[in-house]
């Protein structure tokens, strides 16, 4: 694209402004100007000024309260008997072992955070090895595909901060023993800011200020990145969701593939009791004859703490964003298009001069989709409950709560847990966890069952003292 079709086609849509310092900027910044123009999708940026426009005329706050106001109560969850879930596992695995399975994870975020400067899907967790996010969920679905014989395709959505990063850590450890063509990269999409009368913001004099799109934005990325077709392409009916900062996760988690499959879900979502009341992790719910997933700042203080008669919370069960969605539904919402939410926030933007402003209250609207309202549009919804002790201790916090040295310990725990079931002993201390750190290579064992079994082929020697690691 050229400095005058950029500008012309700014011009046509009113954001000519953008363009104000190309004077000033040297070669390379004007490269980059017009390379970030070119991504900036003009139908985009039209449905986004309506948006604004709408919740300016206050429609979208008489929707929002309609909503809210409409009866609620919890979503049904199954809770599956051992028997049951060995019958939904056979299920499940034979579609693994057919091909039907493929495995998507939201990495699009950096490790800031945590005081770490990557991308999240880099930050080591091993209590061990100090082994990163990406090479436990990599390493997992390496044992699917060798334990069931067929490529579990690994979709990784990055964004345009970390793209490039999270590609070459994937080259640079050989893709954690996946094979290079099973893993397909794309990039979730950017959308500007907007000030209150539709105008985008620079945020330097050669950029436009723009923001993920939200973890709904995967749908639209999937489709334009042509991932989604190539995974239909190859025969893939089915697509396990999760996010990069939980290595506990049970990637495609054959039991739930199957009870998907076996209900002929549009939607599946894995469900968790909430430790607390104010956890802040959205609640499944049915309203209007429909599963959703409500936020927790939705709810007043009174509803999170309400009770059954037996004392268990009457919204009892949480959404850690684990997900199975099947294909045909992906590409009807893809083609569809999700609702756009509104934020008011303050952004950094440059004044007449080139200065950057940090402005002390919001001066601009961010946009974001949500994954889960696409339940609204969903025939069948399921929700499954699960063990968080098994599965879902994430790393979100640099200390406290949620942090990496409690993720380090859930994880050795549960390792200590298998290794007991298979009659090893690891010492534990009295507030139950290890007094050793623990860590098994998920491509060496998938679950306790299997831990055993590779055991039983391999004996390992566990050292008296120190951590104590099985690879494979």
């Amino acid at each position: 694209m050229t400095y005058e079709e950029a500008r012309s086609a700014m011009a046509a849509v009113g954001q000519e402004h953008i363009f104000k310092f190309w004077d000033t900027l040297d070669q390379t910044a004007r490269a980059a100007l017009l390379a970030q123009v070119s991504r900036i999708h003009l139908d985009d940026l039209a449905m986004l000024r309506g948006v604004l426009e709408k919740e300016h005329s206050g429609a979208a706050e008489a929707s929002a309260a309609a909503a809210t106001i409409s009866e609620m109560k919890p979503a049904p969850v199954v809770e599956l008997t051992a028997g049951q879930r060995a019958e939904m596992a056979e299920i499940g695995e034979r579609e693994l072992r057919a091909g039907h399975v493929a495995a998507l994870v939201v990495a699009g975020g950096q490790g800031s955070r945590l005081g770490f400067d990557g991308p999240k899907g880099c930050y080591p967790v091993g209590p061990v090895t100090n082994a990163p996010l990406f090479a436990f969920h990599a390493r997992k679905i390496l044992a699917l595909r060798n334990a069931f014989g067929a490529p579990v395709p690994f979709c990784v959505m990055t964004s345009e901060t970390n793209d490039a990063a999270t590609r070459a850590f994937f080259r640079d450890n050989d893709f954690f023993g996946l094979p290079e063509g099973e893993v397909f990269f794309f990039v979730q999409g950017m959308w500007p800011a907007l000030t209150p009368d539709g105008k985008m913001l620079l945020d330097t004099p050669g950029h436009v200020f723009t923001a993920p799109d939200g973890h709904g934005g995967v749908l639209s990325a999937l489709e334009r990145s042509g991932v989604l077709a190539r995974l239909r392409a190859l025969g893939v009916t089915t697509m396990f969701y999760f996010q990069v900062d939980n290595p506990m996760v049970d990637v495609a988690d054959p039991a739930f593939i199957g009870l998907h499959v076996a209900r002929g879900a549009d939607v599946s979502i894995k469900v968790c009791a909430k430790r607390d009341p104010q956890e802040g992790l959205g609640v499944a719910v049915e309203r209007g004859g429909k599963t959703q997933i409500v936020e927790y700042t939705e709810f007043t203080d009174a509803q999170k703490n309400e009770r059954l008669p037996d004392g268990e919370l009457r919204y009892k069960f949480g959404s850690v964003a684990i997900h199975v969605f099947s294909i045909d539904f992906l590409e009807r919402e893809a083609r569809a298009g999700l609702p756009v939410h509104v934020a008011h926030k303050k952004v950094p933007h440059v004044d007449d001069s080139g200065a950057v402003v940090k402005p002390s209250s919001p001066n601009a609207c961010k946009f974001e989709k949500f994954v889960f309202d696409s339940l609204l549009d969903a025939k069948t919804c399921v929700c499954l409950a699960f063990d968080r002790e098994e599965e879902f201790s994430p790393v979100k916090n640099a200390e406290g709560s949620d942090s990496p040295a409690t993720c380090r310990a859930d994880l050795s725990r549960k390792w200590a847990r298998w290794l007991a079931a298979c009659g090893v002993q690891i010492p534990v201390g009295a507030d139950g966890y290890p007094e050793r750190p623990v860590e098994i290579d998920p491509a060496f064992a998938r679950d306790s069952a299997s831990l055993a079994s590779a055991l039983a082929r391999n004996p390992r020697d566990i050292p008296p003292e120190g951590g104590v690691l099985l690879k494979a």
